[in-house]
This record gives structure tokens, C-alpha cells and sequence, in this order.
């Protein structure tokens, strides 16, 4: 059984167990329940609104991390105008630990 999940403006596949890297939740150690947007338990696919009411994810929050460095340049040719900047995103590192139909 597999759910896919809606957090942070993207959608994660996830399973009982499995740790993911999502956009920074809250601290470590607390329990989240996630938006559930489509369950899969063998051939049976629950997908809308309705048969999603009872279907529970829960994860637990197991550390802070950081993504990649980005770094960027812009300029403007023959005037003089350059600027650097860079960006490191906030990530949470979360361990589904249960999925479960209501």
C-alpha cells in the first residue's frame, strides 16, 4: 500500500517507513499529518475527494536539513549593473509512519 501526498506545493509517493525530504514542516521530533491526494492498496485506487475522507498519513519529523546551493548572476551589458545572489532552501527530513484507511 503506497499514498501520494500533497505538501509544500508538490505531491510525494510515499510508504510506511520510508524517509522524504520536504519543504520545512516544524520541529524535530513532532508528529504531522499530511493532505492525502490518492491512496493505492493493491487493486484498489482511492483518488477522490470522498473516498479519500477517512484516509490518515501521518509522519513524524526526524531532522532539519538544507538543499542544494543555488547561485545565480544578472547583469546589464555596457551599464554597469551586476548582481549575485544565491539561495539554499530549508528542508525537513520526515518519516511516514503510518497510513491508514478509515
Amino acid at each position: 500500500m503506497y499514498a501520494v501526498i500533497a505538501t509544500g506545493g508538490k505531491q510525494y509517493r510515499v510508504e510506511e517507513g520510508q524517509r522524504v525530504l520536504v519543504e520545512r514542516l516544524g520541529d524535530p521530533g513532532s508528529e504531522v499529518d499530511l493532505t492525502p491526494v490518492m491512496l493505492v492498496d493493491g487493486p484498489e485506487t482511492l483518488a477522490t475527494p470522498a473516498d479519500l475522507t477517512g484516509v490518515k498519513v501521518t509522519g513524524r519529523i526526524v531532522a532539519d536539513a538544507k538543499g542544494e546551493k543555488i547561485r545565480g548572476f544578472t547583469y546589464k551589458n555596457k551599464s554597469n549593473q551586476r548582481r549575485r545572489w544565491g539561495h539554499r532552501q530549508q528542508l525537513t527530513e520526515l518519516e511516514i509512519t503510518a497510513i491508514t484507511r478509515g
